[in-house]
């Protein structure tokens, strides 16, 4: 079997080197840091412990798949590795003006009597029919979007599959604002759709209105959390690429331009001069033009004095003026030092651009203020032992979206050099975990010479 080379040990490059060690593959992973999982990373300090990456799971299926076959027999689930719990209620969104509403996963009955007995009677028929109409978007892009290697003539993913407005002269809407405008017809109801699309630091005003998938992928797969973290995922990851033979070497920088030979793919270089020769190589890192702008994020990790409230809520959205504010509260013993505590963490999107971090674009003392407010037993004035400032290393990468002329895809995982493939959130299907897992599993099926599908 080949002997593959895979740049960086982020979620998509360990998933895609677990599946080919699986097959046979001698891989070897080059990472330039001192660890794994890429931005699903661990913060940890007096005991506490925060995830400064995502904090929560979707779709967990493409990790049920991944541990599938690359367990021995086809065992070895998923669920064997790491402890798995559906959140509920999923969210909790706290509207500019002081409404409030808690969603509970996966039921789309229970959500719109929810929003119903808060935004007043019609709001959950509205949002039912939104999301109606994203299951269109849903059926007419996830296999081509998500599950299959991006077809070479991509024009057709370039066209909005979300359904237009069905009454005579009227304009289709062209973002995901307008159609929060046109047909949710409450501003908190187009807020709380525009939520979903800023979680993945998208503009609701600028994205194509196909990203009301986004919304209808939660709301219909469910929320998951992780027991230890988000972090205990990677781990897991790790652990099956080891057990399965994957040689990791940490520290291991990749320095220029992949080797090449014969016109092909033939290994990579490292920082201090060594080639390193390679059948194939899988890169995990984002493309250069990547490095300078986008959308970062900022976590502020919350040490709290005195135990978390057995009704706290694990999620609340807080749709502020100024941002949207993710208040995280995981009712896990593996965050905490003892039960006298617990550790929270505040999420917010922001810009993000070289050399400029993107804590200087926050306001971290609104962002506590924000968050005490919407969710009052937090008590930071008496709780709160410290706080810490984690910006994202880089700008954050997005899931893929169909329309807007194709703005909004990533590139191919087949690059045009052969022998050289693209795995992870900068390539398709773009970022987000599920995203990610999807790619290594496309990328698997290219090196063994099927179409390229995560089915």
């Amino acid at each position: 079997m080949a002997g593959i080379a895979v740049i960086g040990a982020g979620m998509g490059s360990l998933a895609a080197a677990a599946r080919l060690a699986t097959a046979g593959h001698r891989v070897t992973v080059y990472e330039r840091s001192t660890t794994y999982g890429g931005g699903v990373a661990r913060f940890e300090r007096d005991g506490f412990g925060f995830d400064t990456g995502p904090g929560l799971l979707h779709l967990p299926a493409v990790y049920r798949d991944l541990f599938i076959k690359t367990g021995k027999g086809g065992k070895e689930p998923l669920e064997q590795c790491v402890s798995l719990t559906q959140v509920d209620p999923a969210s909790r969104h706290v509207f500019a003006d002081g409404t409030a509403v808690s969603l509970p996963n996966a039921s789309r009955g229970g959500v719109a009597a929810a929003l119903d007995a808060a935004l007043g009677p019609g709001a959950g028929e509205r949002w039912n029919g939104l999301l109606g109409r994203a299951r269109e978007v849903w059926e007419a892009t996830r296999r081509p979007l998500l599950e299959d290697a991006l077809a070479q003539d991509v024009l057709p993913l370039g066209r909005d599959p979300y359904p237009a407005l069905r009454r005579p002269l009227r304009r289709r809407p062209t973002t995901l604002a307008e159609v929060g405008r046109r047909e949710l017809r409450d501003p908190r109801l187009a807020a709380l759709l525009g939520s979903y699309a800023q979680a993945y630091g998208f503009d609701p005003g600028t994205v194509p209105a196909s990203a009301a998938v986004l919304p209808y992928m939660e709301q219909t797969f469910g929320t998951w959390y992780v027991g230890g973290g988000m972090r205990a995922l990677a781990d897991a990851v790790y652990e099956r690429c080891v057990a399965r033979g994957v040689e990791f070497r940490f520290g291991a920088e990749v320095a220029g331009e992949v080797l090449e030979k014969a016109g092909r793919a033939a290994g990579v270089e490292l920082a201090d001069g060594t080639r390193v020769e390679a059948d194939a190589v899988v890169s995990g890192v984002p493309p250069r033009e990547h490095s300078g702008t986008g959308t970062g994020r900022l976590v502020v990790c919350l040490a709290l004095r005195g135990a978390r409230g057995a009704d706290a809520v694990h999620r609340t959205v807080v749709h502020d003026e100024r941002h949207v504010v993710t208040v995280l509260r995981p009712d896990d013993p593996a965050l905490r030092p003892d039960e006298g505590h617990e550790a929270v963490t505040l999420t917010v999107t922001v810009p993000w651009a070289v050399p400029v971090p993107s804590s200087a674009a926050v306001d971290a003392d609104h962002l506590l203020a924000v968050a005490e407010a919407a969710v009052p037993e937090l008590r930071l004035g008496e709780r709160l032992l410290w706080r810490e400032l984690r910006p994202s290393p880089g700008p954050v990468s997005r899931p893929a979206l169909a329309g807007a002329g194709g703005a909004f895809l990533h590139p191919a995982n087949r690059s045009p050099l052969p022998g050289l493939y693209r795995v992870g959130g900068w390539s398709h299907p773009g970022g987000g975990l599920a995203h990610t897992g999807m790619s290594a599993a496309i990328v698997a099926d290219l090196i063994a010479g099927g179409p390229g599908g995560s089915r």
